[in-house]
């Protein structure tokens, strides 16, 4: 089975999306096998994260925010990719820190995550995107 799903960003965050996989595998009647996540996007990522705590997600982009400022900030002169503005670079670089597809297992229909784990689109870009993931699930 193979789907696509849409996701709305609003700039910077971590955007949960684990409801709709839920959802899209019940409505499916998938059974046991694996799930594949792939973002096809050169600027954002995708994570599995806690979902409880939002200081994790806040921290999460605080950290990537001072390892990779933007492309204005001196510490990034050498960048020579800048025409798209100064958050541009710095997505890509984030992206290809972070992953960009995720391989997750599924029993009975259901993923199989711990109590506090989520996924979620990682969005690197400062303004609004719609995203797109491809989800494929392989079953016995």
């Amino acid at each position: 089975m193979l789907t696509q799903f849409k996701i709305s960003t609003r700039g910077p965050g971590l955007r949960e999306f684990t409801p709709e996989v839920v959802r899209w595998l019940e409505d499916s009647g998938a059974g046991d096998g694996l799930l594949t996540l792939f973002v096809r996007h050169t600027s954002c990522s995708l994570l599995i994260q806690e979902n409880a705590d939002p200081d994790v997600q806040r921290d999460l982009q605080a950290y990537l925010a001072r390892l990779v400022p933007p492309s204005d900030d001196p510490a990034m002169a050498y960048l020579t990719h800048t025409l798209e503005g100064p958050d541009d670079m710095p997505a890509h670089i984030k992206a290809a820190l972070l992953p960009v597809s995720l391989s997750i297992p599924v029993s009975r229909g259901r993923i199989v995550l711990g109590t506090w784990q989520g996924i979620f689109l990682v969005e690197h870009r400062t303004h609004p995107h719609v995203r797109h993931v491809a989800a494929q699930f392989l079953g016995e």
